[in-house]
């Protein structure tokens, strides 16, 4: 038996993809509630005096009669409110755009532009009470009841620490004005929830690690799924090998056909073969018919030998011909005097082919060369 179907593999990419596409990703609630109380802690501190300064003008009309002459009015209280209303809106805005900014980022640090409708809609296993009670017993509520403790110990701990630290600033608020005392505690407030906040951020980036290893843990896949999966993005192996053996054969056919009417094989001399041929009749110039690597080269000097097809090595032309002309094409002008001693060597034999040959050879490299120089002399 395969495993019993355990998921002990890695989740593959295409697991992984599908399973952002449903909006399944790991992610930290505690973490972008942390990176939010920072956020917004910034901004209050930023924005803190336009704050004050919104309150005292507002108290500043209201009490100096700027609103309404009457004390108390139906106008009067409409006038009060509209212009604490605008007051307020022209603080309040900026500071909700920037708090919403805040808290997209607290979730795009995690896990990026993600869409997906998925997690939103209906789905009638939500409603079971035997999966919530698994959600609430299970490995996922544990952790989260440790942590929330954790953050309980540990907040309950600092205010303890920071207020013992700051007894003194505390024992002589009551001597103080009443502003001087509202700055003096707004201060120590703030200092403590920056604290505060630092703490449970580092804290939450415990529980988005383990959000992570447990994504990844429940995404495993059994060794069978993996298969499944691979035979599914490339196929059935079966059907593959056929095609790789059509292919072959189809090669093969080729190379018989092909190699027997070469003028000539130029090999590595193992490891690769190219079949060149040339008729100055019906060629411009002599063209590579057909060509190999290891086992398709050793095929090409059998076909080669078995029909007398002369066989010559010329390492460096055989690899410039091989990675630089494919089948069919002509031989390059580089390639021109290198190819011509070969077939020079082969129609040796037969002065009136070598003749021919030599003249249709320097007339085509007189071709080339007036075209590649348009100035000429």
């Amino acid at each position: 038996m395969d495993d019993l179907g355990e998921r002990t593999e890695e989740p593959t990419s295409k697991k992984l993809s599908e399973s952002r596409q449903k909006g399944q990703v790991p992610k930290s609630q505690d973490l972008s509630g942390s990176f939010s109380l920072l956020g917004g802690l910034i901004i209050f501190l930023v924005f803190g005096p336009m704050i004050g300064a919104m309150f005292a003008r507002v108290m500043k009309k209201m009490l100096g009669g700027e609103i309404s002459a009457d004390i108390v009015s139906v106008e009067s209280i409409y006038n009060a409110t509209k212009v604490a209303a605008y007051e307020g809106m022209i603080v309040v805005f900026p500071i909700l755009i920037l708090s919403g900014i805040v808290a997209y980022l607290g979730n795009f640090v995690q896990v990026g532009w993600l869409i997906s409708a998925e997690p939103i809609r209906p789905k009638l296993n939500k409603l079971s009470p035997l999966a919530g009670i698994k959600r609430l017993f299970g490995v996922r509520g544990l952790v989260k009841t440790v942590i929330n403790v954790l953050k309980l110990i540990v907040m309950v701990f600092v205010s303890w620490v920071f207020i013992r630290l700051h007894m003194d600033d505390i024992a002589v608020l009551p001597k103080l004005m009443a502003m001087e005392a509202l700055y003096a505690i707004l201060g120590l407030i703030f200092k403590l929830a920056m604290i505060l906040a630092i703490l449970l951020i580092f804290i939450a980036i415990i529980d988005y690690i383990f959000q992570r290893h447990q994504h990844t843990k429940d995404l495993r896949m059994s060794k069978q799924e993996v298969k499944d999966e691979r035979k599914s993005m490339e196929g059935d192996p079966m059907l593959k090998g056929k095609r790789l053996q059509m292919a072959r054969e189809i090669v093969m056919q080729q190379l018989g056909a092909n190699v027997p009417q070469a003028d000539v094989i130029v090999t590595n001399p193992t490891h690769f073969s190219v079949a060149i041929k040339y008729d100055p009749e019906s060629m411009a110039a002599p063209k590579v018919t057909a060509k190999g690597a290891d086992l398709i080269a050793f095929r090409i000097r059998q076909i080669a030998r078995q029909n007398e097809v002369p066989i010559i090595e010329r390492p460096p032309l055989a690899r410039a011909l091989y990675w630089g002309v494919e089948v069919g094409q002509e031989v390059p002008l580089e390639h021109y005097e290198a190819v011509a001693e070969l077939l020079a060597f082969v129609y040796r034999i037969d002065s009136k082919m070598e003749k021919k040959m030599e003249e249709k050879m320097k007339q085509r490299i007189s071709t080339e060369s007036q075209a590649q120089d348009p100035v000429g002399v």
